[in-house]
């Protein structure tokens, strides 16, 4: 196996830096590498643009975090904090809330979720100039009570102050503080009532907007059990599938080029086209380095990896660090399985043989020679061996001798 992994490595190195079996010049090699880091690049750009085709699960369902945070909330304030948050997010807004929601849709392919659509609808209702007129009455009197709280502070640090000066018996005309003890206490007292003040007409001004009908309509529908379990469920479903999805997606738009990349590579080995057969070659190359990550980035959160996660659950509890364990065998089979695939399929020796020894090309660079050419003129290959029964010499690679048909092995180089 790692002889045969050996090969291939050498072959991929010797195929990405020659032409017509004669190596490349330092520039044009930088020129080679250049152009495959320009490639790439677009190439990773692409896959991001057409893996953010479909709808996320959170553009799908717009409504579930903030939802999903409501319900989990215990604050006494937090039917208050759900509509402030619903005036603050669409205050300087030139759309609506339901229009952010729907322009999702226009984006990309997949829908918004109709609960969550109706959810939006319940915020711009709230969204009006009455209540944000509420609002902005609790932040300023909110600023003056941080005001006031922060003049105590002041006045607190100076009374201790002046409670240490009286007791070390210094001179009023010497102390340091701006105010003594009884008149910080008076400040102190003053104070305290305009806080109280402030925070029970903050109260009322919340209580105001809360029984609005619009808020009372928007709070009931969000304690709705039924259409909450509803975004829930999609919201799950949706990322369950989204990175299937996603892999789906780039590799519609890999595979195609992965296909005419190596047409174009086979064509132009057939006709000894050795800059093309190089390009072509990197391209193919390039191509595929994006596809094995997003595989393996599919493997590490798609639905195979939650199918595993939840089988280990199921039959270990808490063991949940075996999933490593399964993709530490699991990933190597794989890498072997493509690399099998690759080399008894796409790049087969035997199956490239027949195909040029039909078209009396060269076994090593596909470039045409005549039938009684023991070399090749182009490359300098040898084309044959010595047959294991007949010992007469037939072609490398093909898969009988020539002379008695007896069946070959592997084949020397």
């Amino acid at each position: 196996m790692f002889a045969r992994i050996k090969r291939i490595l050498r072959q991929f190195f010797r195929k990405s830096r020659t032409i017509n079996n004669q190596p490349l010049n330092k520039v044009s090699l930088i020129v080679i590498i250049v152009i495959d880091i320009f490639i790439l690049i677009n190439v990773f750009t692409g896959l991001d643009d057409i893996g953010r085709w479909y709808v996320s699960p959170s553009q799908a369902y717009p409504c579930y975090s903030e939802w999903q945070n409501y319900r989990t909330q215990t604050d006494a304030d937090k039917d208050f904090d759900i509509i402030r948050n619903s005036l603050n997010n669409n205050r300087y807004n030139r759309f609506s809330q339901t229009q952010i929601y729907q322009r999702s849709e226009s984006k990309h392919l997949g829908k918004v979720s109709p609960v969550c659509l109706n959810y939006g609808q319940y915020k711009d209702n709230i969204n009006n100039d009455v209540n944000q007129q509420i609002v902005k009455k609790i932040d300023q009197k909110q600023n003056n009570v941080s005001a006031f709280k922060g003049k105590n502070r002041n006045i607190r640090a100076q009374y201790d102050s002046s409670l240490l000066e009286k007791i070390a018996g210094q001179p009023r005309e010497q102390s340091i503080t701006e105010v003594s003890a009884a008149k910080a206490k008076l400040e102190l007292d003053k104070n305290n009532r305009n806080i109280s003040m402030l925070e029970q007409e903050i109260s009322n001004l919340k209580k105001e907007l809360i029984n609005k009908p619009e808020s009372i309509n928007f709070v009931s529908f969000l304690q709705d059990s039924n259409k909450f379990n509803l975004v829930n469920k999609g919201y799950k479903r949706a990322s369950f599938w989204y990175p299937s999805i996603q892999l789906a997606f780039q590799s519609l738009f890999l595979i195609p080029l992965i296909i005419i990349a190596l047409l174009v590579h086979k064509f132009a080995l057939t006709k000894g086209y050795g800059l093309i057969s190089l390009i072509s070659w990197h391209l193919l190359v390039i191509f595929f380095i994006p596809l094995i990550l997003k595989i393996f980035e599919f493997l590490q959160i798609g639905a195979i990896f939650d199918f595993i996660f939840n089988i280990i659950k199921v039959l270990f509890g808490e063991l949940l660090f075996l999933v490593s364990y399964v993709y530490i065998l699991l990933i190597p089979l794989i890498g072997f399985g493509i690399i099998k695939f690759f080399q008894e399929i796409v790049f087969n020796p035997k199956i490239q043989a027949t195909n040029r020894f039909q078209k009396s090309c060269c076994m090593q660079c596909g470039k045409k020679i005549r039938h009684d050419d023991t070399y090749c003129p182009h490359c300098g290959y040898y084309q044959y061996l010595e047959c294991q029964n007949c010992h007469n010499f037939t072609y490398k690679h093909l898969s009988h001798c020539k002379h008695c048909g007896h069946p070959q092995g592997e084949g020397n180089d």
